[in-house]
C-alpha cells in the first residue's frame, strides 16, 4: 500500500507541474498586453515599458515561471492588474460560491442517480427500467443552461418561490445546483445501472443467491459495493466538471463564482487572475482524480498491490 501510495503521489505532482507549465506558457501567446489594457491605447512608450516593467513582464518566460510557481508556493498569487487587490481575495470570495454550488449539485446528482440506477437494474427489462432508462436520456440530451432557464421561468417567474439570479444566501444556489445536477444524474444513473447489471452476473453474486440470500441482500450487500469504481470514476470526473466548468450557469444566475471571475479576467487579459485561476481549477481536477484512486485501492486492495 505504501507503494502504491507513492507511486500515485508522484503522478500527482509530475502532473501538477505539467499542467503549471502548460498554463503558463499557454497565456503567455494569447493576444493582448495588459498593460496597454490598463493604461489604455494612447499610452506612451515609455509609460508602457515602465509598466511592463512593474508588473514583471519585461523578464523573459524562465524566468517569470519559477517566480510565479515560488509566489504560489508561498500564498502569493499576486495583485490582480484589474481590481488593483490581492488575487487570492477575489478567489477566496469567488469560491465561496462555486465550491458549496460544486458540492450541492454533486450531492442533488448521486442522491437521484445511485437509487435510481441501482433500481433499474434491479428490475432490467421491466416497464420501470425502460422509463428511468428514458428519462435518464432526456435528461443526457438537455443542456444545463437551458434547463436553468426553464427552472427560472416556472420557479421564480411564474411561482415566486425562488430568485432568479444574484446572489443573496443559500436559496440562491438551489435553481442552478438542480440545472447542474440534472444532466450529471442522468449521466451516472446510467453507469450506474450498467455497473450493477455486469457485476449481478458475476459468480460471486450467484454463489451468495445460491447460500439463501434473498435477491435485494445480494443486491446491495454483494453487486453494489463491488459495481462502485466505475461509478466512482464518473463521480470524480463529474466533481471537476462542476466545480471548474460553471461559467455558463454562473452566467445565466448572475452568480460572482469562479466561472464570471475567469471569463471577466479573460476579457479584461488580467493575465495574473487568469493564470491563478486556471491553475487552480487544472490542480483541483488532479487532486479529485489522485482522490479517486486512492478510493478505488480502498473498495479493491488488490489495485494497490497490483
Amino acid at each position: 500500500m505504501a507503494r502504491f501510495l507513492a507511486g500515485r503521489c508522484a503522478i500527482l505532482l509530475a502532473t501538477l507541474l505539467a499542467a503549471s507549465v502548460l498554463v503558463f506558457l499557454v497565456l503567455q501567446v494569447l493576444p493582448g498586453d495588459p498593460a496597454s489594457i490598463m493604461l489604455g491605447t494612447s499610452a506612451r512608450p515609455d509609460t508602457l515599458a515602465a509598466m511592463h516593467h512593474q508588473l514583471g513582464l519585461d523578464r523573459p518566460l524562465w524566468q517569470r515561471y519559477p517566480l510565479w510557481i515560488a509566489a504560489l508556493l508561498r500564498g502569493d498569487f499576486g495583485v490582480s492588474y484589474t481590481y488593483s487587490v490581492p488575487v487570492a481575495d477575489l478567489l477566496r470570495a469567488r469560491i465561496a460560491i462555486s465550491l458549496p454550488l460544486a458540492l450541492l449539485a454533486m450531492a442533488l446528482s448521486v442522491a437521484l442517480a445511485i437509487p435510481l440506477g441501482v433500481f433499474a437494474a434491479a428490475r432490467r427489462g421491466h416497464l420501470s427500467d425502460t422509463l428511468v432508462m428514458g428519462v435518464a436520456q432526456l435528461g443526457v440530451s438537455v443542456p444545463n443552461f437551458w434547463l436553468g432557464l426553464l427552472l427560472v421561468l416556472l420557479f421564480s417567474v411564474k411561482l415566486g418561490w425562488l430568485p432568479a439570479g444574484g446572489f443573496a444566501g443559500p436559496r440562491s444556489l438551489l435553481l442552478p445546483a438542480v440545472a447542474l445536477a440534472l444532466p450529471q444524474a442522468a449521466i451516472l444513473a446510467r453507469v450506474t445501472r450498467s455497473s450493477v447489471l455486469e457485476t449481478l452476473g458475476e459468480d460471486f453474486v450467484r454463489t451468495a443467491r445460491a447460500k439463501g440470500l434473498s435477491r435485494a441482500a445480494a443486491l446491495w450487500r454483494h453487486a453494489v459495493p463491488n459495481a462502485l469504481i466505475p461509478v466512482i470514476t464518473i463521480m470524480g470526473l463529474q466533481f471537476s466538471f462542476l466545480l471548474a466548468g460553471t461559467i455558463i450557469i454562473e452566467n445565466v444566475f448572475n452568480l460572482p463564482g469562479l466561472g464570471r471571475l475567469i471569463f471577466q479576467a479573460i476579457a479584461q487579459r488580467d493575465l495574473i487572475v487568469v493564470q491563478d485561476l486556471v491553475v487552480l481549477l487544472a490542480g483541483s481536477v488532479i487532486v479529485v482524480n489522485f482522490l479517486v484512486d486512492l478510493a478505488y485501492a480502498a473498495l479493491d486492495p488488490r489495485l494497490a498491490r497490483a
